[in-house]
């Protein structure tokens, strides 16, 4: 199970991020779009030590190597430009590099199945977000997941995920989930956190 940060300032929020990590938390995905260099150093500094390991990069990737991160994200338009001009990226950022752990993002099963190099990706969005305004599904990805292809690069859920819907994300053929909404939207994150941590090790142990 992923979480991913809210875009935006949340108070408390490296708080709430070192409690989260405290009751499992395995990634935490940091997606700061308007971060300067400077502001990502302040806040990943404020991340204890010992979940820097569990840290995945968005932007600022150069910053990694400072920090030991290992993990790095990159949007649709940053893959397709990768793509094109993977000379433009330093080593550290270079997707291709298989000591680092990478990840992506898609909006079709289309662009899902044609990934290479990916240990895992986000195809969303599976419902209507609970963080974005007006961001819903155009077609059914439960239907179009169907014509899943790659195996190799595991499918995660974005979008309108809750502890509500979980369950039904999980048995419908989705590999893990990711959170955004649900964990900032709440007035509890962490209770809320540890509600689909467990509906989520309860289907894992389930399928043993």
């Amino acid at each position: 199970m992923i979480v991913i940060t809210n875009p935006f300032f949340v108070e408390d929020e490296i708080d709430i991020l070192n409690s989260l990590f405290k009751e499992g938390l395995s990634l935490l995905h940091i997606r700061k779009p308007d971060f300067s260099e400077l502001e990502m150093v302040q806040f990943i500094h404020q991340i204890k030590l010992e979940f820097r390991a569990n840290l995945v990069l968005h932007n600022h990737h150069h910053l990694a190597e400072d920090f030991g991160i290992e993990r790095f994200h990159f949007s649709e338009k940053e893959r397709k430009r990768l793509n094109e001009f993977p000379a433009r990226f330093s080593k550290p950022c270079r997707y291709k590099n298989e000591s680092k752990s990478n990840s992506t993002s898609t909006h079709s099963i289309e662009d899902f199945n044609s990934l290479e190099n990916f240990d895992y990706a986000f195809l969303s969005p599976v419902f209507t977000s609970i963080s974005k305004e007006n961001y819903q599904p155009e077609i059914d990805l439960f239907s179009a997941i169907k014509s899943r292809t790659n195996h190799k690069t595991k499918m995660v859920a974005l979008g309108g995920i809750d502890s509500e819907n979980i369950l039904e994300v999980l048995e419908k053929g989705f590999d893990d989930i990711a959170l955004l909404g649900s964990i900032w939207k709440n007035e509890n994150p962490l209770k809320q956190f540890k509600l689909c941590q467990q509906i989520v090790l309860s289907y894992s142990q389930s399928q043993v």
